[in-house]
């Protein structure tokens, strides 16, 4: 189910100079304030769980995820050039896995592993604010990964309807409907670091145990969707 070659075409087409320096600017945006807010307001708990959450798990983190999981595989459809990878006696099943654990693993290190030392140094990891957003944004990476790539294999127009989702739908209409949170990745996530943190700063408005079962359900359909897609897409090459 994965394969070296396609997963390396990957790696070189996300981690290529442009989308380099562009994954690389929330992370250091993101680091950046926390020291200045770490100066200026000390170590505070709730500081670094509303600046975790607000701008590394609501902001940072899907747009991330839009970037490398539209990116795995958006360009090389939009140029045509997934043509020539099609051709190639690859499964397409094994294609759109290795495209997602790409994705997956570009996702985790751009946005994880940031949200991990901006915790520590807004305060230490105090509560276990640092390690249970952490493993938020590795959660949440997952399902934005998949979700992204799917939406790369099926539209022209991933990014756009990425950003629609993280900025509009998530941020936006789930900050203002309560019903909106249920179909959030955010609040899926935050689910996951409220059972990690101590105390209650990190909070969800959806329990842990529908949050993991809709995880799963939406990085196991969205795979298995963009694989049947891309099997539509060889037929379309073909003729």
């Amino acid at each position: 189910m994965y394969d070296p070659t396609v997963a390396r075409l990957t790696y070189r087409a996300l981690l290529g100079r442009r989308r380099a320096l562009i994954l690389g600017a929330l992370p250091v945006l993101l680091i950046a304030i926390s020291v200045v807010v770490r100066g200026l307001a000390g170590a505070d708990d709730q500081t670094a769980a509303d600046l975790l959450g607000g701008l590394a798990l609501a902001t940072m983190v899907p747009i991330i995820g839009v970037i490398a999981g539209t990116g795995a595989i958006g360009p090389e459809i939009d140029d045509g050039s997934v043509v020539y990878l099609l051709a190639k006696p690859v499964k397409r099943p094994t294609i759109i896995f290795t495209k997602l654990i790409v994705a997956i693993a570009v996702t985790m290190v751009f946005s994880a592993l940031p949200t991990l030392v901006a915790g520590f140094i807004l305060n230490g990891n105090g509560q276990q604010i640092a390690v249970a957003y952490t493993v938020a944004a590795l959660v949440a990476s997952i399902a934005y990964a998949a979700m992204f790539l799917l939406l790369g294999t099926v539209s022209r127009h991933a990014v756009v309807l990425g950003l629609v989702y993280a900025l509009v739908w998530e941020a936006l209409f789930g900050s203002l409907v309560s019903g909106a949170r249920t179909l959030s990745v955010q609040q899926w996530s935050l689910a996951v670091a409220h059972k990690v943190a101590d105390g209650n700063l990190v909070t969800s408005d959806v329990g842990l145990p529908t949050a993991t079962v809709l995880l799963v359900v939406v990085t196991v359909l969205a795979t298995w969707y963009a694989g049947q897609k891309l099997r539509t897409l060889t037929l379309a090459g073909e003729e």
